[in-house]
């Protein structure tokens, strides 16, 4: 199994009631039930006010690398992803376990 762990941390001046940052959320939590490849599903939100804390968190995983790629091309992925882009940079860390 690949673990796929993801951190997103907001662009300055964007807050977590944007528009465009509920958006993203939801596409990101509807997700888990999208992608055939995805064995574990899981977001959130932070609750740590700790400076150097991220902001919403994806914790998933999938059988494999294959299963880890088609997911990353999946169209749904894809498009959730492009949604972040606008207001959010992340950090991604896979390791099988």
């Amino acid at each position: 199994m690949i673990r796929h762990l993801v951190l997103f941390k907001l662009n300055e001046g964007v807050e977590r009631d944007d528009p465009r940052v509920v958006a993203g959320a939801a596409a990101f939590f509807a997700l888990g039930d999208r992608i055939e490849e995805l064995r574990f599903w899981e977001c959130g939100w932070n609750v740590s006010d700790r400076p150097i804390a991220h902001d919403f968190a994806i914790n998933s995983a999938v059988d494999d690398l294959d299963a880890l790629k088609r997911y990353v091309e999946h169209p749904d992925h894809q498009a959730a992803a492009a949604m972040w882009r606008e207001f959010a940079t992340w950090v991604i860390a896979d390791y099988e376990f």
